[in-house]
């Protein structure tokens, strides 16, 4: 069996927004007052990320 480890939080890396995982609203929150709500982010979440836990 394979588990999915999905990331907790995530940054901008145009803006410096950062957001955090809300497992009580299933959906992402914003932490603190950084960032621009207008931006087109860019998360730092990328291809060497892997959620899969081997």
């Amino acid at each position: 069996m394979v588990t999915i480890t999905p990331p907790e939080d995530r940054r901008c890396e145009r803006c410096g927004r950062k957001d955090c995982w809300d497992d009580g609203n299933d959906n992402w929150t914003v932490v603190g007052d950084h960032g621009n709500p207008f931006c087109i982010h860019e998360w730092n979440i990328n291809g060497t990320y892997s959620p899969f836990e081997a």
